[in-house]
């Protein structure tokens, strides 16, 4: 790699961790669709690539931040990521017996049901209302660490 393809790739990296900072995305959103279109690699070869990027950094100091202002649930965070370790293993098996162009088009419609999703509720005629974060018990923070003190 020369220093503008590495410069390319770390603001990749940068972008798609404020992201995942703010919205908890990055790899199928962000890193994927980069990998395709900007560095020209065919799809497969673009999630084999984004899930090693993710995979040791993904997050720990936003989750270390989130920790810190008791916006976190150990439990279903931990249950989540036993279904991504499942899930990613089936799923790369599953892309095993595809086509690059197939995989292209299941990723499209992925993408596209998504947007319509985010498009159809924050229309102003949506009934549906943001929810609002619950606040977690200091209990729940104590019993991730019982040595730590309830956050503030």
């Amino acid at each position: 790699m020369n220093w503008t393809e590495i410069a390319w790739t770390l603001l990749l990296g940068g972008c798609a961790g404020v992201l995942s900072g703010m919205f908890g995305i990055g790899g199928g959103l962000v890193i994927v669709p980069a990998l395709i279109v900007l560095w020209n690699l065919d799809p497969k070869t673009a999630v084999g690539t984004s899930l090693f990027a993710l995979l040791l950094p993904t997050g720990l100091l936003g989750v270390l931040e989130y920790w810190r202002r008791g916006e976190l649930r150990f439990v279903p965070g931990l249950l989540i990521a036993f279904g991504i370790f499942c899930g990613a293993y089936l799923g790369a098996r599953i892309t095993g017996s595809m086509s690059a162009s197939t995989m292209k088009r299941v990723y499209a419609v992925f993408l596209i049901a998504v947007a319509i999703y985010f498009l159809w509720t924050s229309s102003p005629r949506s009934k549906k209302t943001p929810s609002q974060p619950r606040p977690v018990p200091q209990r729940q923070l104590a019993d991730l660490d019982p040595g730590s003190q309830p956050v503030h």
